[in-house]
């Protein structure tokens, strides 16, 4: 691994951070030309790794968590990991192996009169940056999504879980070493030092994507500072409407879990939109299912609830990632469509409703990377789609939307056959 002291002064961070770049480019020459048997043995021995290195993990993790002071719960509970979580870890690397190869596959062929045949086939993006806040888990995705699709990854994680982050990347350079891959395909960026970022958001004669996970500054430092192509993930400030049409059993259920199964994550809904004509009925049976959820209601919604905080203007556009939820009450679809198109962040929104046409109607009408109906925002995941893991929600429109899993981390060129021809 490559060591990065957190004293190093600014001109060997450049230095530093240049050698990684030109490694990691060299590694993915070298990784393009691997086989998919040999880039899931490497992944199947990180999956052994992850889980003979737990313990170790879990040590590491705790020297994160003694590390820190004034966070909130929702976020140690991001930068915690037990022995569930490091388990779900390797599971999600093995289900990576499961995925079909994201390389070489032919997207499309042309016949052209002259005789040529051309192929568009996908192929390796290069070299990812992969910049990401205290989920230390990330970083073991990340690593395994890269190398699945043949890329090599730089991972810079959180300083709060630069331990955790140590360890997990150690165990995925012990699973490519044994594969006979290049153990430069996977880096660590082994520093706190922020000005690391912004020189990787500089490289780009080594870079090829960068991919930023975590909140509002860090996104706004990638979009300020960005030389290298970036693939952006926002927040996720979520919607879940209750349609005047919902099954209002089934539909406090569902908001109940999109809210409260995990509060800090980006897929959690952080404000429940509620048709006029039933939230005398909802609503009480909404705020007796979220418990302990603080609850920030618009004026009708408190005429409701009295008890609950009124909500602000920046409410609507606050992504809390703990147990809070704010409530809107509108007097129509058309209205529900107009307030989340507003405030949505783009990540996911959903509808609950039993008309068909009027679900239809706001899956189409707002331009989220995921939309559901009758379901969870939480399923909002890479995970849960059927891609293994994810290297983050993709909420731009550019190359990949919504999971990005290895498949959306492969570009594409294009081969040419000919038998002699010459351009007239």
């Amino acid at each position: 691994m490559t060591n990065m002291s957190t004293s190093t002064n600014e001109i060997d961070i450049a230095a530093a951070v240049a050698n990684l770049g030109q490694r990691a480019k060299a590694a993915a020459q070298d990784l393009a030309l691997t086989t998919a048997e040999q880039r899931n043995l490497a992944l199947s021995e990180a999956a052994k790794a992850l889980r003979a290195r737990t313990s170790e993990i879990l040590e590491a993790n705790a020297a994160d968590l003694g590390s820190i002071s004034g966070k909130d719960d929702a976020f140690i509970d991001r930068l915690t990991l037990t022995e569930e979580r490091v388990a779900a870890m390797a599971d999600a690397v093995d289900a990576i192996v499961q995925q079909s190869d994201p390389l070489g596959r032919t997207l499309a062929r042309f016949d052209r009169p002259n005789g040529l045949t051309i192929d568009r086939v996908s192929v390796p993006i290069g070299v990812i940056a992969m910049i990401y806040e205290s989920r230390p888990n990330v970083g073991s995705d990340a690593g395994a999504l890269c190398v699945k699709s043949g890329n090599a990854v730089i991972l810079r994680g959180g300083s709060e879980s630069l331990h955790s982050s140590r360890v997990i990347v150690d165990c995925l350079k012990q699973g490519i070493k044994a594969a006979g891959l290049p153990e430069d395909a996977v880096q660590l960026v082994d520093t706190r030092d922020r000005e690391a970022v912004k020189l990787l958001l500089h490289s780009t004669d080594t870079v090829d994507l960068v991919i930023p996970r975590g909140g509002r500054g860090l996104v706004s430092l990638v979009q300020k500072e960005a030389r290298v192509p970036t693939l952006l993930h926002l927040d996720g400030n979520n919607h879940s409407y209750i349609h005047e049409s919902a099954d209002i059993e089934k539909s406090v259920g569902i908001v109940q879990n999109a809210k409260m199964r995990r509060t800090g994550i980006c897929g959690a809904t952080e404000c429940v939109v509620i048709d006029r004509q039933i939230a005398d009925e909802v609503l009480p049976r909404l705020a007796d299912a979220l418990g302990d959820c603080g609850l920030r209601g618009d004026e009708e919604a408190r005429k409701v609830l009295p008890d609950i905080s009124p909500a602000t203007d920046a409410d609507w556009d606050t992504e809390y990632l703990s147990n809070v939820i704010s409530i809107k009450i509108v007097s129509d679809l058309d209205e529900a469509i107009m307030f989340v198109q507003a405030h949505s962040s783009g990540h996911t929104d959903a509808i609950m409703a039993e008309d068909t046409e009027a679900a239809k109607r706001f899956m189409a009408a707002i331009d989220s990377a995921v939309v559901m109906h009758n379901a969870s925002t939480q399923f909002s995941d890479g995970g849960e789609f059927g891609m293994g893991a994810e290297i983050g929600i993709a909420t731009g429109k550019m190359h990949a939307r919504g999971p990005v899993g290895a498949e959306q981390l492969t570009s594409f060129k294009y081969l040419v056959f000919g038998n002699g021809q010459k351009r007239p």
